[in-house]
C-alpha cells in the first residue's frame, strides 16, 4: 500500500519514479597475478567513467586462478624472469623482453609495474580475501588493493601478515580476514568461479560478460570496452525502461489531502 502511494503521489507532482534498483551486470573474472588483467581493469574502468548511464551499472568481480598448482613458495620465487622462462622455455633475456613489453603496456594504461620486485607465489589466499570483501561491498576495492601490491609494491600476497596489512587497509577487521583465510567457503566460491568462466567460453583471464550476452576476452583498449558497453546496455535498457508509467486517479497525499472524491 505505502509502495503505490508513493508512487502515485510521485505522479500528482510530476515526477516520474525511476528503477534504480535495476542494473546491468558486467561480470569480471581475473587472476590478481595475471598482468593483463590489472590493465584490463584499468582500461574497463577509464571506458565506464565515460559512459553516461554508468549509475546503472553494477560490477561483480569473480576469480580465476590461472595455475593454482604453483607453491606458496615456489622455486625462483624473488625472481619472476627466471620463474616465467622455466616455465615457458624462453631464455632469461627473451622472457626479460617480455615483462619489459607488458611494462610499457601497463604504462598506457596509467599503471606502474615493477617486475624486479615482483614475489611469485599462489594466489589463492589472496582471492579468498576478495571473496570475503565481496559480502561486505569492499570487493572492487579489495581487487585494486592486492593488484597494486603485488605489480607495483612487490608484497608476497601469501603472508598472511602481509593479508591482515591490505584487508584493514580495504576495510576489514582482524577477526574478518581470519574469517576469509580459514574458512573453507570462500574456497568453495573461488572454484565455482572459475567453472562457471569456463562453462561460459573462458580459457583465460581477464574475461569481461555483459549482461550475459557479450564477452571480452583479454586487456582490449578502452574504446573497444565501451562499445560493448554501449551495445549491451542498449538492449539492456529496451527491455528494463527507466520510469513508470502511471495512470491519474483517486488518490490521497501525505498530508492528508484526498483528491478525486467528488462531493454530491
Amino acid at each position: 500500500m505505502v509502495t503505490l502511494f508513493v508512487l502515485l503521489t510521485a505522479y500528482l507532482y510530476g515526477r516520474s519514479i525511476n528503477k534504480t534498483d535495476k542494473k546491468m551486470k558486467i561480470e569480471i573474472w581475473s587472476d590478481i597475478m595475471c598482468p593483463f588483467c590489472y590493465i584490463g581493469k584499468r582500461n574497463f574502468e577509464n571506458a565506464l567513467a565515460k559512459f553516461p548511464h554508468k549509475d546503472q551499472i553494477e560490477v561483480e568481480w569473480k576469480s580465476f586462478q590461472l595455475d593454482p598448482s604453483i607453491p606458496e613458495i615456489p622455486k625462483n620465487q624473488n625472481d619472476v624472469y627466471q620463474f616465467v622462462a622455466e616455465r615457458k622455455g624462453l631464455s632469461y633475456d627473451e622472457s626479460k623482453r617480455m615483462h619489459q613489453s607488458v611494462t610499457q603496456m601497463a604504462k598506457s594504461a596509467g599503471l606502474e609495474y615493477n617486475f624486479d620486485k615482483v614475489i611469485v607465489t599462489n594466489s589463492l589466499k589472496g582471492h579468498k580475501l576478495i571473496q570475503f570483501a565481496k559480502t561486505k561491498g569492499l570487493g572492487e576495492k579489495a581487487e585494486e588493493r592486492l593488484f597494486l601490491a603485488f605489480f607495483t609494491e612487490g608484497k608476497n600476497l601469501n603472508d598472511e601478515a602481509v593479508l591482515f596489512e591490505l584487508g584493514k587497509e580495504v576495510g576489514l577487521t582482524d577477526i574478518e580476514i581470519r574469517e576469509a583465510l580459514t574458512n573453507p567457503v570462500y574456497t568453495g566460491r573461488i572454484e565455482n568461479d572459475s567453472k562457471e568462466a569456463q562453462r561460459l567460453g573462458a580459457n583465460g583471464v581477464p574475461f569481461f560478460v555483459f549482461d550475459r550476452k557479450y564477452a571480452i576476452a583479454g586487456a582490449q583498449r578502452p574504446d573497444v570496452m565501451i562499445q560493448t558497453i554501449e551495445k549491451a546496455f542498449s538492449e539492456w535498457q529496451k527491455n528494463n525502461p527507466d520510469s513508470l508509467k502511471i495512470v491519474e486517479g483517486a488518490v490521497c497525499k501525505p498530508d492528508g489531502e484526498c483528491n478525486g472524491i467528488t462531493v454530491v
